[in-house]
């Protein structure tokens, strides 16, 4: 009896361990499959700039500036929690594009095109903003720092079309003069029009 009783003790242990097995290799791969997921949340990098959102007074008036109108394709290189994309939409019926290297602003970006009803006319992406395609761009929006402005000028020069519009909020691009340079308070917006191949300012060879 007592044998049987041993056994029996060892058959409900095992079956015990086999049991929650399951449970336990499942606890592990959701562990595993969160500690990816926030992996795959930090930034490819450091950010070029910290977020610091554009004053809507000020987003008003670049995009005024940038002549947008429902035939634009504004992009906003750094966009942040994607307000120029959206206003661009929204107000002008323009559509947006915004690249943002830090996944949280990209994220937040798109919870407020979804709630400004402009989720089908805005699009937003993480990304380098070096490594962006912004070929298609008719209006180009930055709020970045001077040394990105001029590291960001042989891009915007070399892939934007003649004739698309370039708008800084508070930083300028060396020695590419502005056409236009508007105070909005405390604010400095700069505006620039992209010339043919090899125009610019400090680009000619």
């Amino acid at each position: 009896m007592k044998s049987v009783t041993t056994l029996s003790c060892l058959a409900a242990a095992l079956f015990a361990a086999l049991a929650f097995a399951p449970v336990a290799t499942a606890a592990q791969s959701a562990h595993r499959d969160m500690f990816i997921l926030a992996q795959n949340q930090s930034p490819q990098r450091s950010p070029d700039v910290p977020f610091v959102p554009t004053k809507e007074e000020v987003v008003e008036v670049m995009l005024k500036l940038g002549e947008v109108d429902r035939n634009d394709v504004v992009y906003d290189l750094g966009s942040g929690d994607g307000r120029l994309p959206i206003t661009a939409a929204k107000k002008y019926g323009a559509r947006g594009f915004g690249v943002d290297i830090d996944p949280n602003r990209v994220r937040e970006a798109r919870e407020n095109a979804q709630r400004a009803s402009v989720q089908d006319k805005v699009k937003f992406v993480q990304g380098d903003l070096f490594q962006t395609d912004i070929a298609d761009a008719t209006v180009v929006t930055l709020y970045l720092l001077p040394s990105v402005n001029m590291k960001l000028r042989p891009k915007l020069l070399a892939e934007l079309k003649p004739g698309t519009k370039v708008v800084s909020h508070n930083y300028d691009m060396g020695d590419w003069k502005p056409e236009q340079t508007v105070n909005v308070g405390s604010h400095v917006v700069y505006v620039w029009t992209v010339p043919e191949r090899g125009q610019a300012s400090g680009d000619k060879k």
